[in-house]
């Protein structure tokens, strides 16, 4: 009897810790609504602090700087509050420019761009302990986002393929999948497969509109955000106003989702177009606009896949190319405008910037309609068929406006433009944090239901906040939920807690 209650015991122990595996740490309540600055480092004068990933194992918390040369700053979080520099990770000598870190179980994978641009770029895997080199795999042309499934197995890469300025070489956009169980064996896929599908694709808003390039040329894969079973990955190709899912497991592109486009007349889509009218007004106008999404972040709720977007907004700019144009430089088909000359003003229109690849329907440099860059936004999908399920329309720039934080110098340019997105799980809810670039700020919204986010709270950040990471509190260290901002303009990395 003694034997069997003893071995009771040791299975009952033995069971409860294998539960506590996956159990919060933290059983502490926490207002989603209430994050402050409680820390924050400066990474140099003209730093330009970009991506971070956070190492829960090692405290460490890794931040792409590319001030003077390609290093990734190594912050200790240890001490949290305190925030101690640790000697950064130079890979100035291994290729180009690092856009992106991601951590996973002990490695560290930096996305470097090769020293010409154009070129093939790889994935540097380090020990996130003894920062020792691990591999340098071989990925596709600037490597610009980088990733771990959640599980570990695979790393995957967005690599844009951005042209050189004179666009004489414009290299394949990919996405590179890393088999970390393989030896890190790599397979790169390219879009030429859907080449024949462009016909049926761009009325539903996909674009391709590079000067003599080809479907796979053209395709400008940004930001990947992988399924909680790691065997999806979903790559915003933001140039193209697209959405492509991967299968992980077979190594193929199964589809190209299009975005269509936001309708500025709709009274709900409001915007402010100018900066020259000395104000702050949301009007409708006779617009559509290409939501041309930058980041992008995969979560459930009750057992039903999401994807989030943040609406950015891009245009191509380059010295041979550059498809941005004023309304107010534009003719205007008076039989589609008839009060042209009143929205050509610099007041109204005029001054909004506009793509002149869409919208000339005879090409005879007459518009019959105008196209905006950036759903001045965010968008939530349904993971499983694409389908948008709720768009912010003005919501989000009015939150910023009652904020006192609204840039009018950016009306005629994607408003507060919103760059990055992740959600993390507050209280056994999903919070969506949102970064706006224009508005050195951060959105805070509770996804519980994703059809009706509810705003919580705009956070004030460094200058131009480009990476926006979340650590739950069992992973963070002090046992509080940490949200984490790396500011492009200041090179400053901002750490909020509620």
């Amino acid at each position: 009897m003694q034997k069997k209650s003893l071995l009771a015991l040791l299975l009952a122990a033995a069971f409860m810790n294998g539960c506590t595996d996956h159990a919060p740490q933290n059983p502490v309540q926490e207002d989603p609504s209430s994050f402050k600055e409680v820390a924050g480092v400066d990474l140099g004068n003209v730093a330009a602090a970009e991506i971070s990933a956070y190492d829960p194992a090692s405290k460490r918390l890794f931040t792409v700087n590319n001030e003077k040369a390609a290093i990734v700053d190594v912050l200790d979080l240890s001490a949290f509050p305190t925030v101690t520099k640790q000697q950064p990770i130079d890979v100035s000598a291994l290729g180009g420019v690092a856009n992106s870190v991601s951590v996973s179980d002990g490695k560290l994978a930096i996305a470097l761009e090769a020293t010409n641009k154009q070129a093939n770029g790889s994935v540097i895997v380090l020990n996130t302990s003894t920062l020792s080199m691990i591999k340098q795999i071989t990925v596709g042309a600037l490597p610009d986002m980088v990733t771990f499934s959640p599980d570990g197995r695979f790393i995957v890469t967005a690599n844009e393929g951005e042209p050189n300025p004179d666009y004489s070489v414009d290299p394949e956009g990919s996405v590179s999948i890393i088999d970390v169980t393989n030896g890190y064996s790599v397979k790169t896929l390219n879009f030429a497969a859907f080449d024949g599908m462009y016909g049926a694709l761009a009325p539903k808003g996909f674009r391709k509109f590079g000067p003599k390039a080809t479907f796979a040329q053209d395709i400008e894969p940004e930001y990947v955000a992988i399924s909680d079973n790691s065997q999806k990955a979903f790559v915003t190709l933001q140039e193209n106003n697209g959405i492509a899912e991967i299968d992980l497991i077979n190594g193929k592109v199964l589809n190209i989702h299009p975005l269509g486009t936001k309708d500025i007349s709709y009274i709900l889509n409001s915007l402010d177009a100018s900066d020259d009218d000395k104000k702050v007004q949301l009007k409708n106008w006779p617009v559509k606009s290409f939501y041309l999404p930058d980041a992008i972040s995969y979560f459930t709720v009750n057992g039903t896949p999401y994807l989030i977007t943040a609406d950015e907004g891009d245009a191509r700019e380059y010295s041979a190319f550059d498809e941005q144009k004023r309304v107010s430089s534009l003719k205007l088909n008076p039989v589609y405008f008839p009060n042209a000359d009143e929205l050509k003003k610099t007041s109204n229109l005029g001054r909004l910037r506009v793509t002149s690849t869409r919208g000339d329907f005879e090409n005879d440099g007459t518009f019959e309609e105008l196209y905006s860059f950036g759903g001045r936004g965010f968008s939530i999908f349904h993971a499983a068929d694409m389908k948008r399920v709720y768009e912010s329309g003005n919501s989000l720039e009015q939150e910023v406006i009652k904020a006192g934080a609204y840039d009018d110098s950016r009306s005629d340019d994607k408003g507060v433009e919103a760059e990055g997105v992740t959600v993390g799980w507050m209280n056994g809810k999903p919070v969506a944090f949102i970064a706006m670039e224009r508005v050195d700020a951060i959105g805070v919204y509770d996804l519980t239901n994703p059809g009706a986010p509810q705003f919580l709270q705009i956070v004030k950040t460094g200058d131009a906040p480009e990476g926006v990471l979340f650590i739950a509190a069992d992973k963070s260290p002090n046992g509080r939920s940490l949200l984490i901002t790396s500011n492009e303009e200041d090179g400053t990395v901002k750490f909020f807690q509620p």
